[in-house]
């Protein structure tokens, strides 16, 4: 069965409602959407994405405003998890009969530095979560990934060489990630650089396209086969995000 996929930081879910960004949510056949930096419990989450005629599953952070992710998918999934990580609600693990559904929120390292080290670990145990997971069932994997991985994934290299997001530590990390059997669909489709999902709100950065690569649909090698297409749908606004789509036969 062909799906459609969406995955999205929207940078706050109240104000994402608020501005009308996830109207067309409810006109596209998304059969799964992964929500990212919803900064909301399940009390504050706006009523309007109860409309939208999706189950809804959300994670939480303790910290009230921050972090954060929702899912919303077509279908009831047979089993709900929340992955290792409780703290800042940053994993959830929908399970259906063919596939595991993973939305993801991985840290930032900080303009400083301060969390490389929390990031690492939980890039390490997220590697772990991952294939423990697949040993059942193929996994489609998606979210704000925090890193760009090669240069073409970032307008600017060489200024930004062991910065948060692009350093040498992180950077190894996804390739060790992808040499562990997973695929970044979007480099399936497209090869070339000048194409990311996250650009600052300074220096009018976006409309001059100066921006980052961090927002990623992986799969498992085994249904590599499967992927439809995948892309970035830059004109979408209402984030320093775009949302980022999968087509797969699943």
């Amino acid at each position: 069965m062909l799906r459609k996929f969406l995955s999205w930081n929207v940078n706050g879910i109240r104000a994402a409602v608020r501005n009308g960004s996830l109207r067309f949510l409810s006109d596209l056949p998304y059969f799964g959407v992964a929500i990212q930096e919803t900064k909301a419990d399940e009390k504050s989450i706006p009523e309007e994405i109860g409309h939208m005629g999706y189950y809804r599953y959300i994670n939480p952070a303790k910290r009230k405003g921050y972090s954060g992710t929702m899912s919303l998918v077509k279908e009831k999934p047979i089993n709900v998890s929340y992955g290792f990580e409780h703290d800042e609600g940053r994993i959830i693990d929908l399970e259906f009969d063919k596939f595991h559904f993973i939305n993801a929120y991985f840290p930032n390292a900080q303009p400083d530095l301060a969390r490389l080290d929390m990031k690492l670990d939980f890039d390490k145990k997220f590697l772990e979560y991952a294939n423990s997971l697949r040993k059942s069932k193929p996994l489609v994997i998606c979210g704000d990934f925090n890193v760009a991985h090669e240069d073409i994934d970032i307008a600017r290299p060489k200024d930004n060489e062991n910065h948060a997001g692009f350093t040498e530590q992180e950077r190894e990390w996804i390739s060790k990630f992808i040499s562990n059997g997973y695929i970044d669909t979007f480099r399936m489709f497209t090869k070339d650089g000048g194409h990311y999902s996250w650009w600052s709100y300074q220096l009018s950065a976006r409309s001059r396209n100066i921006g980052w690569r961090i927002d990623y649909f992986m799969v498992s090698s085994d249904i590599k086969y499967r992927v439809k297409s995948s892309s970035i749908l830059k004109d979408i606004k209402g984030s320093d995000h775009a949302p980022i789509v999968l087509e797969i036969d699943i």
